[in-house]
């Protein structure tokens, strides 16, 4: 096969980019709702990206992402709303000081959420990531279920099972796609760098990879803050897409994290770009199968919706692709021109 040269990769990669603008100038023509749909798969992108970085290109069997992607959520909520808003939002009992009389914007809120999960994620993995296996993947699990509880009772600071209503709609294509642009570069540089090896090594045998000198906790503590950094920032662009937060379990709860786990095994384990294309697949298959929740009419017979049923399919799904394509669409690798191009020759081979 013709191997691309950097320079055609190099133009080929910026003409990409510049379609990708010209079709979120122009996302609005599709009409609003296809519009929130974009947003949504750049935030879905995020949290699958971040996610992979962990379990994927650090081989750390996390359960906890829920949890750092309702932090930064609910802090960005709360630095956003307007002192007014939170007057009349609490009103069981009082939002705490300095939240009550802080008010910023969008985008240091945001990176504020980002470091706040960052934070925490520094003091669940500074614990559990002496633990190994499914003992950490239990940790992190526990860690987003308590998470959940405080945020559902403390309402001196979440308005506890009350929510947050009324939250600014900041979160917009560009907003989104740009924070996209930004995970990536730094998730990929990581990958790719001399630390990225040695993730990678720590996933393929850590024993091994202490013994050749690297310093396992530390690597894997790196990755965890990092991952949970952006997916704070995910959260928080969540948060003002959604305009509204509570802590059901199936809204920022252990459910969130299944759903995220679902597009990164779709899209392979340790592979940014399959994260991405997985993120897609979920947002607009779990978009498509809400038709099964409300009442189809075929041929006269009306078959009654089940709540619910657009999980139950994409469940099963997940189930298949486990047992039958474990690889994913990319496994570990990630899609790139050269693949596009050997793609595209094989199929012309064929078909000759």
């Amino acid at each position: 096969m013709k191997k691309i040269s950097l320079k055609i990769n190099l133009i080929l990669t910026i003409a990409f980019l510049i379609g990708i603008y010209f079709f979120l100038s122009n996302v609005n023509i599709l009409g609003d709702y296809w519009s929130r749909i974009v947003t949504l798969v750049a935030i879905y992108s995020i949290m699958a990206v971040s996610y992979t970085l962990v379990n994927g290109i650090t081989g750390i069997f996390s359960l906890g992402q829920a949890g750092f992607i309702a932090i930064g959520a609910y802090t960005s909520a709360l630095l956003t709303l307007s002192i007014q808003q939170k007057e009349m939002s609490f009103f069981i009992q009082p939002l705490i000081w300095p939240l009550n009389s802080i008010q910023i914007g969008f985008l240091p809120a945001t990176i504020i959420g980002g470091l706040v999960a960052a934070f925490f994620a520094f003091l669940i993995g500074y614990p559990s990531l002496r633990l190994t296996g499914d003992y950490f993947a239990i940790a992190t699990l526990a860690f987003a279920e308590i998470i959940r509880i405080l945020i559902q009772n403390l309402y001196g600071v979440t308005n506890g099972t009350l929510g947050l209503k009324g939250i600014n709609p900041y979160t917009n294509v560009w907003w989104a796609w740009s924070w996209l642009l930004v995970t990536v570069i730094v998730i990929g540089s990581l990958k790719y760098s001399s630390y990225g090896r040695a993730l990678r090594a720590i996933s393929e045998d850590p024993v091994a990879a202490k013994v050749m000198g690297i310093d396992v906790f530390r690597h894997q503590m790196m990755a965890f803050v990092i991952s949970g950094f952006f997916a704070g920032v995910s959260g928080a662009l969540y948060a003002h897409w959604i305009t509204t937060l509570d802590p059901r379990p199936t809204s920022l709860g252990v459910m969130l994290t299944f759903y995220v786990l679902i597009m990164i095994v779709i899209g392979g384990l340790g592979s940014i770009t399959g994260a991405i294309l997985g993120a897609i697949f979920f947002a607009f298959v779990s978009q498509w199968l809400r038709i099964f929740e409300s009442n189809i009419t075929i041929f006269g017979f009306t078959i009654p919706g089940v709540p619910g049923m657009s999980m139950l399919i994409l469940s099963v799904l997940f189930i298949i692709v486990m047992i039958f394509w474990r690889r994913g669409l990319m496994g570990k690798e990630e899609l790139n021109w050269q693949k596009i191009y050997n793609f595209f020759k094989k199929v012309e081979v064929q078909n000759e």
